[in-house]
């Protein structure tokens, strides 16, 4: 077998095991559509590959997925490089992405949080203040969930150690929420 064969078990493994968690995977889909049903917006956010999942899951909601459909409100807090640079040079990393939901967010919102290992700070802060502001929150993690799975409203944990395999099924889980936008907001926009 050759190492990229492994990988490629490793990544199947991973991808079947979802089905064991698609009752919550189907429950945070349902809450997106609400939020977006009751003119609230998706702020979004995460670190690393995490961050860019965030801004890629944003595009596919604001532009389209498959079909065209309505545009929908979803913002990434990790694309504003002025914000990313001024806030942890002025107060502190831990509160980047706090503070944006501070100016950004409100009641109907919903606050998707990406963090692999679930421990992030400045991604539990951004859940504490989401849910102080009274947004619906939902966590997609990996590992044993962290302290993300104590926090937010709704927890997606996808069941692996690694967090290549983590960030491919999150992205394949936020794929499918998409879909599921299409399917809801095409029938709205005919």
């Amino acid at each position: 077998m050759t190492q990229f064969s492994i990988v490629v078990t490793e990544h199947l493994h991973v991808i079947r095991a979802l089905d064991a968690i698609h009752e919550a995977i189907q429950s945070a889909s349902e809450t997106l559509l609400a939020t977006f049903q009751q003119g609230g917006k998706l702020l979004i956010c995460g670190n690393g590959g995490s961050a860019a999942d965030s801004q890629h899951i944003a595009a596919e909601f604001v532009v389209r997925y498959h079909q065209n459909r309505l545009a929908l409100p979803a913002i990434a807090l990790t694309t504003d490089t002025s914000i990313l640079t001024a806030h942890p040079n002025d107060f502190d990393f831990a509160t980047l992405f706090s503070r944006q939901i501070e100016a950004l967010g409100q009641k109907n919102d919903c606050l998707l949080a990406i963090s692999t290992s679930g421990n992030s700070s400045n991604i539990l802060n951004a859940v504490d203040i989401a849910q102080a502001k009274g947004m619906t929150t939902i966590g997609m993690t990996g590992h044993d969930g962290g302290q993300l799975k104590e926090r937010t409203g709704q927890t997606i944990i996808v069941p692996s150690e690694v967090t290549a395999r983590i960030q491919e099924a999150h992205i394949l889980i936020a794929h499918w929420w998409c879909q599921r936008a299409d399917e809801v907001f095409t029938k709205e926009a005919s």
